[in-house]
């Protein structure tokens, strides 16, 4: 399969070959919502946290003896029974979400997403993007143009984000696009599933050089002790 390469004017400069192991696999929902799932519990702090009736304070001795008073026994006052006493069942920062995903299912939820994106008409390939100076007022007008050629509406807002991917790190297109709404730039090697499905519209920075880095992805290193 074939797409097109802009600049960054928008005007197609040229075309190039897109491998169908990465923009040519079928939906697969099922992948996708476990792995986007294993994202987002892994990411999670556990931050409630409740007091059980060995960590509240009070309750050193009996509150009355156990017969003669007519009224129920009770050996603490910390019993979850008690007001102030201790919570039975609550929230614990201890407990664990992680979920645990195999890399190759991580990897290919990872294309399937951005299959599904090129079919959608989301993904553009430019060949190259340089800014005279490290201003978001050029980058908004450079975006802007840029979205105007593509016929798409790229206004930064949640519903319309954009992510810059590019084949190395580019400081100054970060410091340019930092302060626009909803966009980031980001290399091409560090690209997850809920970036690809956090964002509208991916816009790909020399995918000559960019893509054989994400093809690389699917290829498991093994690294000796």
């Amino acid at each position: 399969m074939e797409s097109p390469i802009y600049n960054q004017k928008g005007e197609e400069v040229g075309k190039i070959s897109l491998p169908e192991s990465i923009f040519g696999l079928p939906w697969n929902a099922d992948l996708v919502h476990r792995v986007f799932v294993s994202y987002t519990v892994n990411a999670r702090t556990s931050i409630a946290h409740t007091k059980n009736r060995a960590e509240v304070s009070g309750g050193g001795r009996k509150p009355w003896r156990q017969k003669g008073t007519g009224r129920a026994r009770h050996g603490s006052i910390r019993s979850p029974l008690w007001v102030g006493g201790g919570i039975a069942f609550g929230p614990r920062n201890e407990r664990i979400y992680e979920a645990k995903i195999n890399k190759k299912e991580k990897i290919k939820a990872l294309f399937v997403a951005l299959s599904e994106k090129m079919r959608s008409g989301e993904i553009f390939f430019l060949d190259a993007l340089t800014l005279a100076d490290a201003k978001t007022r050029e980058a908004k007008t450079l975006l802007s143009s840029l979205a105007t050629a593509l016929g798409k509406d790229m206004n930064a807002t949640r519903a319309h984000g954009v992510m810059v991917l590019t084949s190395a790190q580019e400081e100054m297109l970060i410091r340019s696009f930092r302060n626009i709404g909803n966009v980031e730039v980001k290399n091409i090697s560090d690209v997850n599933l809920p970036d690809v499905l956090r964002f509208k519209y991916l816009i790909i920075v020399d995918p000559e050089k960019g893509l054989p880095k994400l093809e690389g992805r699917k290829t498991t290193r093994r690294v000796n002790a």
